[in-house]
């Protein structure tokens, strides 16, 4: 059974059309001093949980131009990872906790945009993940760079993964747990 997330760019994520909640990981990249995830996150983690997901909150070091700040502690997180660097991998438990967990396939959201979602992404897609970004559920650092940040993503077919919605994202979980 061909299962994507709808209207997803630049092809129908994920790519082999097996959206399956049970390898689904919901990564919420938090830096100290940026706001909070959007509520939306919030309705996402509790639809993706009860079909098999997990959230996990990944705190990435601020950029060198922010101010430091306390963590964020975001409570709906199954999982914290803290990050040495702006890369939520980069000295970090992460790759080993989400494969023990068996989770291929990334939803990622958070703060900030270009910077740490950004690059968790691009480095989760070398690891071999498969990757949506949720661009309504991610704050810029600089909004005129949002943008090229998408862009980048996109590129060459899909060269970082895809881009979404979280609405289609809440929309194919909702359809997760109605019987068929």
């Amino acid at each position: 059974m061909n299962r994507t997330i709808a209207h997803t760019t630049p092809y129908a994520w994920p790519w082999d059309g097996a959206f399956a909640p049970t390898r689904t990981a919901l990564l919420v990249v938090t830096v100290p001093g940026a706001p909070a995830p959007v509520a939306s996150v919030d309705a996402l983690a509790g639809l993706l949980r009860p079909v098999g997901g997990v959230v996990v909150q990944v705190t990435t070091a601020p950029p060198r131009a922010a101010p430091a700040a306390a963590p964020v502690e975001w409570a709906p997180a199954d999982h914290r990872v803290e990050s040495a660097g702006v890369d939520g991998f980069f000295g970090s438990p992460l790759d080993g906790l989400l494969r023990s967990l068996r989770r291929d396939q990334l939803l990622l959201a958070g703060a900030w945009l270009e910077t740490s979602v950004h690059s968790t992404m691009r480095s989760a897609n070398d690891r071999g993940y498969e990757c949506l970004l949720l661009q309504d559920a991610c704050t810029a650092y600089d909004p005129g760079l949002a943008a090229a940040a998408r862009s980048q993503i996109e590129m060459s077919g899909g060269i970082f993964g895809a881009v979404g919605e979280i609405d289609h994202v809440l929309s194919a979980l909702d359809h997760e747990r109605t019987p068929a």
